[in-house]
């Protein structure tokens, strides 16, 4: 191979794998001993003000540990196919790696991307650095794919161990070719007027070393106690990681082995990693169905619920957004949304059912508010859990699970930290009317500074009514079948 020849560059292009380590299309890229581009392309449809908060700062740390090797991160904006292919030709480019995406626009954009480079001559690898397993590797015994989370987790425990993850590569050389880029300012990521991103700023710290930090102090505080404390929003027991997860940052590869690494070095009651690495192979499962069910961010799953009678009150919907529903354990975790970007699993739960159940409002609503909002909003989690909960996905709640917010703030947040922290104007009601204000006796009300209906809202739904109502409306469902 002549000098000319070895100096053609290797892409490596960067998407939800913003991080050096474990990173197989990284590897590859550096096993190629030629000269590297980084690149990102910003030309994704999902992404929400949340989530492009997040990307900006993510993609500051990425830059910064490539700049240190000597790697530009070149940053480009637009179709994606277009931007590579063209970027392929202006360097003569010999490759171009990447790890793979598994959602329908994803794969449709890759596979035709794949065939254009492949047909100009470049080598086009692709590689899972964002899954355990691939979607389509896990079968039932009959060889179809799952559709109940239970038998794909003990299928996938059972059967699949995940590859050790793989080491950072010690040196990269990049490209002494002046390739233009745009500033990451140019990208537009960042919130302007308002800036409402101060409370997102105060919870994360975007970047590979950020989610390694983040999963240190996880296995050194929380994990010891995952599985009884898991579902207290106050106790910090869950790791705080998916938002890593949703940008590659860290690979389930990593958080898997360090779990079981920890769990067996400090005698760690297997529960509590069963549990923990249960939670993954969620993640897992909803990549699954997404991968099987492409149509599954904006169709219902069974559909028999595109039968449903919905009420799309749109009041209501815009008092469960600013957490003014007047029950204060939905209201504390709609809060903690728009404050920190992300809400307590526990509680997503909980607000969701309650938009979905007690208001009647359309899950694709509470799911696209999700995407704007969570720092983590991911297309597969985001669509399965919010279908699960409608009852209308895979492995579905009972249509007649309703979720009660009064007793499930009693029973999850028994002392009230979480809901005082978020809903601070009841910070003043005794235990025994926090959750349940409208019960309280004016004296109490009054001691404590709340008015109803001026200082914190009146419940705007009666949970006894909107009970019956939602369990009328889902019978509707089983009188037509």
């Amino acid at each position: 191979m002549d000098d000319a020849e070895q100096n053609r560059p290797t892409i490596i292009w960067f998407r939800n794998d913003l991080r050096l380590a474990d990173n197989p299309a990284l590897a590859r890229a550096a096993s190629s001993r030629r000269p590297l581009i980084a690149l990102h392309v910003l030309d994704d449809c999902y992404l929400g003000g949340a989530t492009r908060w997040w990307l900006h700062h993510s993609l500051a740390k990425l830059g910064e540990r490539l700049a240190g090797h000597g790697v530009p991160l070149i940053l480009r904006r637009g179709p994606a196919r277009e931007e590579v292919i063209s970027l392929a030709l202006e360097t003569r480019a010999a490759n171009v790696f990447w790890n793979r995406r598994y959602d329908p626009h994803g794969i449709a954009a890759d596979s035709d991307l794949k065939e254009k480079l492949r047909a100009a001559g470049l080598v086009v690898e692709s590689f899972n650095s964002n899954l355990i397993t691939e979607p389509w590797e896990v079968k039932t015994s009959s060889g179809g794919p799952f559709r109940v989370f239970t038998p794909f987790w003990k299928a996938l425990r059972a059967h699949y161990v995940p590859a050790k993850p793989i080491s950072e590569p010690s040196t990269l050389e990049g490209s002494t070719a002046s390739i233009p880029s745009l500033r990451l300012e140019d990208m537009d990521l960042l919130p302007r007027k308002p800036d409402w991103a101060n409370g997102l700023r105060g919870t994360w710290c975007p970047g590979e070393a950020g989610a390694r930090d983040r999963l240190q102090r996880f296995l050194a505080d929380g994990f010891a106690q995952y599985a009884d404390c898991r579902d207290f929003p106050a106790a910090g027991a869950t790791s705080m990681l998916s938002p890593h997860l949703r940008f590659g940052e860290i690979s389930p590869r990593r958080i898997w082995h360090a779990a079981s690494l920890a769990a067996a070095r400090r005698d760690i009651p297997e529960g509590n990693l069963d549990k923990f690495l249960s939670e993954l192979a969620w993640r897992e499962f909803s990549y699954h169905l997404l991968f099987h069910n492409p149509d599954l961010p904006r169709e219902n799953f069974q559909r028999k619920f595109d039968a449903f009678p919905w009420a799309n009150n749109e009041a209501a919907f815009r008092a469960w957004t600013k957490g003014r529903t007047g029950y204060p354990i939905v209201d504390a975790g709609m809060r903690e949304l728009w404050q920190t970007g992300t809400m307590h699993n526990r509680v997503r739960m909980i607000a969701a059912s309650f938009l979905i159940k007690h208001l009647l409002v359309d899950w694709r609503k509470g799911a696209e508010w999700f995407r704007d909002t969570l720092v983590d909003a991911d297309i597969a989690s985001n669509s399965a859990s919010w279908q699960w909960v409608a009852g209308s996905g895979a492995d579905a709640a009972p249509y007649f699970r309703i979720f009660n917010p009064v007793l499930q703030g009693e029973k999850f947040d028994p002392d009230g930290s979480y809901t005082r922290r978020f809903v601070p104007e009841l910070a003043g009601l005794p235990d025994r009317y926090l959750f349940r204000p409208f019960e309280a006796p004016e004296s109490v009300l009054a001691k404590a500074g709340v008015t109803l209906g001026k200082t914190y809202p009146s419940p705007i739904v009666d949970h006894g009514l909107a009970r019956d109502r939602a369990l009328q409306a889902f019978q509707t469902l089983s009188a037509a079948a």
